[in-house]
């Protein structure tokens, strides 16, 4: 006997008309609100009609064992830049030495996946050369900003139970500050060399792009004893796909097309506070 399917809509804006159509496509036993712009239609049938349906609404869809809860879960992992945060930290940086423009259209190809995230890191950690070290901490105080039910998620999962771990290809300046800022468990990121407070343009050891995202991932799921399945990972860009693998749950974040075709779920619509409300 397969098991039973809850079919979660999510969105901005949810009508009771677009519910109730979804419920009738999906042949839902009932409709059960979650939170305002969260509806749970459960023992759903897959439908190839709910994307579509969907698209045009304007919402995030998501089709969840109807068992699962968030506390089946052990640890929840997720990418910082355009993820976790609101910006590309990096392209903020760059804009501090009037160059956003160049750093920012290395940091489209690599997202991409038109050159390697290691080449794309270096080509603009490169451009950064001579850069003051206060200027991280202007970017920190003044561009951080999370995305939208950031910390809403970050509480839920930790109640749940969840450890929680930010790992980025960006820099250390900003994930152990966020570290510290949001509680979060594990944080791994790539360091800048600094030499007489000023950026050398050069990153201290190995750099973390896409498979070291993965590594660091898997290393954590070892020390902590866990399954693969007791992961859920977020993500937006390419360089996230092997960590995403990682786990038994992967979730595009407002994500680049290459990275929604690879993710079990996409959230296209709505906050980071979406990815809990996909459990029970």
């Amino acid at each position: 006997m397969p098991n039973s399917m809850n079919l979660i809509i999510q969105g901005l804006e949810i009508n009771n008309s677009d519910l109730r159509a979804l419920a009738k496509l999906s042949q839902a036993q009932g409709i059960e609100r979650i939170t305002g712009q969260a509806f749970r239609l459960t023992q759903a049938i897959h439908s190839e009609e709910i994307s579509p349906y969907c698209a045009e609404a304007e919402l995030d869809y998501a089709y969840v064992d109807a068992s699962l809860k968030l506390s089946d879960f052990r640890l929840i992992a997720m990418d910082m830049d355009s993820t976790l945060l609101a910006i590309e930290s990096i392209d903020e940086i760059a804009d501090m030495h009037n160059i956003k423009p160049q750093v920012a259209a290395i940091t489209q190809l690599s997202m991409q996946g038109e050159i390697s995230f290691e080449q794309s890191l270096t080509r603009r950690t490169a451009l950064l050369q001579g850069l003051p070290q206060h200027a991280l901490q202007r970017v920190f105080d003044e561009r951080v900003k999370l995305n939208p039910g950031a910390e809403k998620m970050l509480r839920q999962a930790k109640l749940a139970g969840l450890k929680t771990m930010v790992i980025s290809g960006g820099f250390t300046f900003f994930t152990e500050r966020i570290k510290t800022h949001l509680g979060f468990d594990y944080a791994a990121a790539n360091v800048l060399e600094i030499a007489d407070d000023k950026l050398t343009g050069n990153i201290v050891g190995d750099i973390i792009g896409r498979e070291g995202k993965a590594h660091i991932l898997s290393q954590v799921r070892d020390e902590l004893g866990i399954s693969r399945e007791q992961i859920i990972a977020i993500g937006d860009g390419a360089n996230d796909l092997d960590m995403m693998t990682e786990a038994g749950v992967s979730i595009a974040y407002h994500a680049k097309p290459i990275v929604k075709q690879h993710a079990r779920y996409a959230l296209n619509y709505v906050g980071l506070d979406g990815v809990v409300n996909l459990f029970r």
